[in-house]
């Protein structure tokens, strides 16, 4: 596979992101695949912002350490990318000459380009869409599809506005590129679809996590969705805002978290599928009610796409450090299910389980995903058909109706409002089978182990996680999450020098099938588990759970990803944990 991966940076405002955007839709357009990562201020104004791509004739999931090409529109606060785009004596730096470079970047490797005089001579002060038009003609795309993106992209802009960033894109697609720009990006090949003759493959998709998660919700029959706006989880209701009405629901702006989830209940409680979407502060406020969906066994679903923290933190940068939140963040035992969507493609199909699960365990589930997972971009094969379904328990119940009988599998029957001679109570007191409030420990105790009973004896199937490669004598590396592709990545790289290791993946982290896991675990070397966060959080869990096996810890703190390097390294040590 060739690829190359290249940085777009500039001030808030810049046109960074944009020019990304369009670059990597571009390339889809003629048949290549792709992915890209966006890197934003945490500032509500201003700041800076990048975009980070690779491309190549195969598909690519993750973001590698190496950039071969970094795009500077101007040199404000690149610094705080250092981690995140690091340059290296190979890395080829082009930038307009308008400011100074931040040490680090060398002669060796810069390029001076008149974006700003190129632009001038178009009547367009269009910076970006110059550089956009370069890398176009450079890749061997046509000026007339970069355009027709670019049309597409602006078309509530109004004509003055469309002519002038047309003019720039044009100028510089016309523009000579530099020798070592042109011998750059002759390296990566024009995709097959492109050619004359060209039978089509697979569909392919080009989405975020967040876009794929918001798909998968609807499709499983979510119509209702209460929202308050919370980076980076945002886009996603933003998303669903735009189209759940095409599916016959609505989506309610909430004035806070509490509502929203607090709406959500009430939604599942008259029988409609519902989901909210937030970050780990707005999980936070949440959490009161979310224990009430335990306790009132209602169907709701919580997608949390992680950021760094605490409190703050770090809103718009990546992290998987929300996990001990999502298992322990209830008051008293309120036993919930907990899963983690494995990879862009993948949200859509851990969030329609989530709905599918929620809906017949009449539960909580808390679906996480992440920064990187949830905006990062990527071209991928469509996605099966096999959508997990929404599916209330209706079951024929004896008389008199008990809302909360219990019954062998746990699952009590479900009375919609208004049905004659199904009245009952739901709230947050504890109660007995009738649903009449009760403090009596005979009560307490026969709902707690109902509530654990239905999830605990519920066949989960084989999608609780997934194998790649085989466990028998061979390390395992054990991760969730956005790491599961630079997990497979390393894997690659082991097996390219003659080393096999397999990757697990864990998409139910509660409740966690402990059993089957440990039978699956027994025949490995070593079990290595690897997490983007700072406590070891999946660690501990999985000791505490299995204390039998010696899991070895990998666990770095974002905002810089981890990368295959890590994972070798960690390999490489003997096991000190």
């Amino acid at each position: 596979m060739t690829t190359l991966t290249l940085a777009i940076s500039g001030s808030g405002g810049a046109g960074a992101i944009s020019t990304g955007e369009l670059l990597l839709r571009l390339f889809a357009d003629v048949g290549g695949y792709g992915m890209l990562k966006k890197t934003f201020s945490p500032q509500i104004r201003g700041g800076e912002s990048a975009a980070i791509l690779r491309l190549g004739d195969a598909p690519v999931s993750t973001i590698p350490a190496k950039i071969d090409l970094l795009i500077a529109l101007d040199w404000q606060n690149f610094a705080r990318f250092a981690e995140e785009v690091p340059i290296s004596a190979s890395t080829l730096v082009l930038h307009t000459g308008t400011d100074v470079p931040p040490p680090g970047v060398t002669l060796d490797n810069l390029l001076t380009i008149d974006a700003t005089g190129i632009a001038a001579a178009a009547d367009s002060g269009w910076l970006n869409m110059v550089f956009f038009g370069m890398l176009a003609s450079g890749l061997g795309c046509t000026c007339a599809a970069a355009e027709a993106l670019l049309l597409a992209r602006l078309a509530r802009h109004d004509q003055a506005v469309l002519a002038a960033a047309c003019r720039a894109l044009r100028a510089g697609f016309n523009q000579a590129l530099p020798e070592p720009l042109g011998e750059l990006l002759a390296g990566l090949p024009v995709p097959a679809a492109a050619a004359p003759g060209h039978s089509p493959g697979p569909q392919r998709w080009l989405a975020s996590g967040n876009q794929m998660a918001a798909l998968g919700a609807l499709e499983a029959g979510v119509r209702f969705v209460a929202a308050y706006p919370i980076t980076p989880a945002s886009d996603l209701l933003e998303w669903l805002a735009h189209h759940i009405e095409h599916y016959g629901g609505h989506l309610v702006q909430a004035e806070d978290e509490l509502a929203a989830i607090n709406m959500v209940i009430g939604a599942g409680f008259g029988g409609v599928p519902a989901m909210t979407a937030t970050s780990g502060p707005g999980m936070a406020l949440m959490s009161e009610a979310m224990g009430l969906a335990v306790a009132s066994e209602t169907a709701a679903v919580v997608v949390n796409v992680m950021r760094g923290g605490p409190s703050t933190g770090i809103p718009t940068k990546s992290e998987q450090s929300d996990l001990n939140q999502a298992l322990y963040g209830m008051h008293g035992d309120a036993p919930h299910i907990v899963l983690a969507a494995q990879s862009i493609a993948d949200c859509h199909f851990t969030t329609a389980w989530a709905v599918h699960l929620a809906t017949q365990l009449q539960t909580l589930v808390i679906v996480l995903s992440d920064q990187s997972l949830g905006q990062s971009i990527q071209v991928f094969d469509a996605p099966g058909s096999d959508c997990p379904q929404a599916g209330i328990n209706r079951s024929k119940e004896v008389e008199p109706y008990l809302r909360y009988r219990d019954t062998d599998s746990g699952v009590s029957p479900l009375a919609l409002p208004g049905e004659p001679g199904r009245m009952y109570t739901a709230d947050g007191l504890e109660h007995g089978e009738n649903a009449i409030p009760s403090p009596r420990a005979r009560d307490h105790r026969m709902q707690l182990e109902k509530r654990w009973r239905k999830l605990a004896g519920w066949d989960f199937g084989e999608h609780w996680a997934d194998l790649v490669g085989e466990m028998d004598q061979h390390p395992v590396i054990i991760c969730m999450g956005s790491v599961s592709a630079t997990a497979l990545e390393a894997q690659a790289g082991l097996a390219a020098a003659g080393r096999e290791a397999a990757v697990l993946s864990l998409r139910l982290l509660a409740p966690l099938p402990a059993k089957q896991l440990a039978i699956m675990l027994e025949p490995a070397t070593r079990l290595l588990v690897v997490e983007h966060n700072h406590g070891a959080q999946l660690w501990h869990y999985l000791r505490s759970l299995l204390p039998q096996f010696a899991f070895e810890s990998l666990a770095l703190p974002g905002p810089a990803a981890i990368q295959p390097r890590d994972i070798y390294a960690a390999l490489e040590t003997a096991n000190a944990t």
